[in-house]
């Protein structure tokens, strides 16, 4: 019998996927939260056997929780739950020590299927993002410039590509604007780009955003 902790700043999203996983008999507990520091607490004071991580979360990204729950309990599974598709950020969530990683539009069974091959010991990508990511790895000596940002540069400059300003990625990551215009400034930088105009086609052009 299962431990499974959600994680997600969106309640009806955690509400949604709590319903959906307290019809399975083999999950004994269910828990949530809200927030880095909500999820930091729970698992220092109770067991867990995964954690369903949501990867954008507000003030401290997926990415940098991962890195937190892996210090605190290096053995805890955690599965992550994007919005974002698996090519863009799914690399870096295994490498920051994710098990597994599933957009959110999948369907439930196979979010289930999910959890239950992570539990199992094992890893989980879709099919789809299995090949996705085998082909970008093979590219060894050809590894695009946008490999070489932080994990929170490369979010900034997938929300601003997408066309979000300063403002408003600073408001959804709880960032003060000048922060957000620090990692702008870096993202340009590195990338060799001039503007926002550019960063967007970059983006376009190696596939990070539609």
């Amino acid at each position: 019998m299962a431990r499974v902790l959600v994680v997600d700043d969106h309640a009806v999203v955690r509400r949604g996927l709590i319903q959906i996983l307290a019809e399975e008999r083999d999950i004994e507990e269910l828990g949530e939260a809200g927030s880095a520091h909500e999820l930091l607490e729970l698992i220092e004071a109770e067991d867990w056997d995964i954690v369903v991580l949501d990867i954008t979360m507000p003030g401290k990204s997926g990415i940098d929780v991962l890195k937190d729950i892996r210090s605190l309990r290096p053995g805890l599974p955690v599965l992550v739950l994007s919005i974002h598709p698996e090519d863009r950020f799914a690399i870096r969530a295994l490498r920051a020590g994710a098990a597994g990683y599933i957009t959110k539009d999948s369907a439930s069974d196979e979010i289930i299927r999910a959890i239950r091959t992570v539990l199992g010991g094992g890893k989980y990508l879709s099919p789809a993002a299995t090949g996705k990511l085998a082909s970008f790895l093979e590219r060894d000596s050809e590894k695009p410039l946008h490999v070489t940002l932080s994990d929170r540069e490369f979010q900034v400059m997938v929300m601003i590509a997408s066309g979000k300003t300063v403002g408003d990625v600073a408001k959804e990551l709880c960032l003060s604007d000048k922060t957000v215009s620090t990692y702008r400034a870096r993202v340009l930088s590195k990338l060799d780009l001039k503007n926002n105009m550019e960063l967007t086609r970059y983006a376009i052009r190696n596939r990070l955003i539609d």
